[in-house]
């Protein structure tokens, strides 16, 4: 069968819908289908195992979150304040507009923890989201180095989790009721000013 590239995205937009409503396990063929409104057994065509919908998925979270850092404009970072602003524009995004793709991503870890294939299909996604972090924080000017950087990615990556996930109370608990004070906070405990 010819394939049709525009309907294979479809699926795979589908399927990041369908991971994050319903979970690792609420992704079948016949779910995918729905979501997607095209004829039962479409899917199968495309994706002939449960493996192979789960790559797809993991595929088009890679794609699409190139497509958004490509379309984004360019912005000058300077410093701590402007770091913890951009962060704050990445969160807000990520609980917005990117809300499925973030929830599928998270359905998608936990899969990878028992798909060796999946996980590298992520690991480039999180190599590459530590890359940019990395680039951004010395564009802003600061001491930048790996670690740095990651420590800033794992605390907004579990940010992230937790905003999407946990009722108010704990967001509160947490100090994630006032983003612009926990980005701040997060950004002078990694990057301290000098006095």
């Amino acid at each position: 069968m010819a394939e049709n590239r525009d309907r294979r995205d479809q699926l795979r937009d589908a399927a990041i819908e369908v991971l994050a409503r319903e979970g690792g396990r609420g992704l079948t063929h016949r779910a995918l289908d729905r979501e997607a409104g095209l004829p039962e057994g479409t899917a199968k065509n495309y994706f002939a195992s449960r493996d192979a919908l789960l790559r797809a998925a993991a595929e088009r979270c890679v794609e699409r979150y190139w497509a958004d850092l490509q379309a984004a404009p360019a912005q000058e970072i300077r410093g701590r304040d402007g770091l913890a602003a951009f962060l704050r524009r990445l969160v807000d995004q990520a609980v917005t507009a990117n809300r499925s793709r973030v929830l599928a991503y998270a359905e998608l870890h936990a899969e990878a923890a028992r798909r060796p294939e999946l996980r590298e299909t992520l690991a480039g996604l999180t190599r590459a989201d530590l890359d940019l972090h990395l680039r951004t924080h010395e564009a802003a000017g600061l001491p930048a180095t790996r670690r740095s950087a990651a420590t800033v990615t794992m605390c907004l990556n579990t940010a992230l989790t937790y905003l999407l996930t946990q009722p108010p109370e704990t967001l509160a608990d947490y100090g994630l009721d006032d983003l612009d004070a926990f980005l701040r906070d997060l950004v002078h405990t990694v990057y301290p000013p000098k006095d």
